[in-house]
């Protein structure tokens, strides 16, 4: 495995401006582009196992799409409750076949009458090279799932989850807050550290 250095210019496996901001902040002074920008516009079957493993599909199927000139940065993630075997996992998005709202319904119908709430934001990202190598990082934040919402930002999971960094839910934190010790920011500081 070579250890590139930092790349001009990197293509991004989203869509989502937020988390191309996000990863901005991470990787100042690099060009990012987003995927559509770049001309993929197909879907990506995220048949992994692990969030590292669907990192890596997303990252290689735009970078071979597009034959790009420029590295690929894809992510997943997810949240892990301890009380439910690590469940939803990988499966986070689409846990309730339904949106946000019917995903934190269905974890809080799933957690009812259990006092063991201690859960975790996990994340990978994988960085996929032009010649097909690639480097990984992973990152978590830790807390526990309330009993009820609190706070309206952030998305999926936020309102329920009280972080133990912040000691307030992301619903409550501001994206400043959030953005600073959230799983991704870690994952992507981790794959920072590696170039």
């Amino acid at each position: 495995m070579k250890n590139p250095t930092l790349p001009e210019k990197i293509i991004v496996a989203s869509s989502n401006s937020h988390k191309i901001a996000e990863i901005g902040s991470i990787f100042d002074g690099v060009g990012l582009i987003s995927m559509s920008e770049a001309g993929f516009a197909g879907e990506i079957e995220e048949n992994g196992k692990t969030f590292a493993e669907n990192a890596l599909i997303k990252a290689r199927t735009v970078s071979v799409a597009l034959g790009c000139a420029y590295p690929v940065l894809a992510d997943d993630s997810g949240l892990c409750v301890d009380a439910l075997g690590g469940a939803p996992g990988i499966y986070s998005a689409r846990f309730s076949g339904g949106g946000d709202a019917a995903n934190r319904a269905l974890l809080l119908q799933k957690l009812r009458g259990q006092d063991d709430r201690k859960a975790h934001f996990s994340c990978a990202v994988c960085l996929c090279f032009p010649d097909g190598t690639y480097i990984c990082g992973e990152g978590a934040t830790y807390g526990n799932i309330l009993y009820e919402e609190r706070g309206s930002g952030g998305f999926g999971y936020d309102s329920l989850f009280l972080s133990d960094d912040l000691k307030k839910s992301f619903g409550e934190a501001s994206p400043e807050e959030k953005n600073g010790v959230s799983h991704r920011f870690r994952a992507l500081k981790d794959l920072r550290s590696k170039l």
